[in-house]
């Protein structure tokens, strides 16, 4: 699989590389802000590990373009610790994110759990009272209309949608949306819920489709549809 290492620090960016390649990854470097786009139409990579601080132009612009234009994964990297729920919380697209400094070892950890979660088996689809859920294709419709979701609502979204009316706990909801047993703020995943919420409500305005019950955590109050 393809990973595009996107860093302006030469030194760090060929340490990234040679564990990346090690791990049996191809891996293609750009150190600029500028170059990102390009370098993802031409050669497609599989993930993209994705500097916050970027000469040319800022990461969080560029990262807004990926998932603008691509479903790719992304992977921030961060040196600025307050930035995390900004990441995390606000409709970047962003997939995960790494802190330096940070062992390459970790890089390629992250890296295997995004890619094996885009690689996971698709699930079958899964349609409730207009909602239809089709993770295989990434793809989300309410009544008909496509739902605009970064990966973690649309991950959000399955979760919930997979057992409408089934409260999820803040941790079954986490377990859901990252698999390597992070510590997440509450703040983050209830800025994952309130981009999700309202973009259901700007399909459905008169309804409150995603429920938060309090001290418990989330259900989706949609009908199942009869077989």
């Amino acid at each position: 699989m393809n990973i595009l290492v996107v860093e302006d620090e030469p030194k760090l960016a060929e340490v990234l590389r040679a564990y990346l390649e090690a791990a049996g990854y191809a891996v293609r470097w750009v150190d600029n802000g500028l170059q990102v786009m390009d370098a993802v139409m031409e050669w497609a990579p599989d993930l993209v590990l994705l500097d916050l601080m970027l000469p040319g132009r800022d990461g969080l612009d560029v990262c807004r373009d990926i998932r603008a234009k691509t479903r790719i994964p992304v992977i921030m990297v961060t040196a600025r610790t307050e930035e995390i729920d900004r990441l995390l919380g606000l409709e970047l697209g962003a997939d995960d994110y790494i802190c330096k400094p940070y062992s390459p070892r970790e890089v390629v950890a992250r890296v295997r759990a995004v890619l094996r979660r885009f690689d996971a088996p698709p699930a079958a689809q899964t349609q409730t009272s207009g909602l239809v859920v089709q993770v295989d294709a990434w793809q989300a419709r309410l009544d008909g209309v496509a739902l605009d979701l970064t990966p973690v609502e649309f991950r959000l979204l399955a979760l919930l949608a997979s057992q409408p009316g089934r409260i999820f706990t803040r941790d079954q909801v986490l377990d859901g949306l990252y698999d390597d047993h992070r510590v997440v703020t509450d703040r983050t995943v209830d800025s994952h819920v309130k981009n999700l919420r309202r973009k259901l409500a700007d399909v459905r305005p008169d309804d409150d489709l995603i429920r938060s019950v309090y001290g418990v955590g989330y259900r989706l109050d949609l009908p199942v549809d009869a077989p």
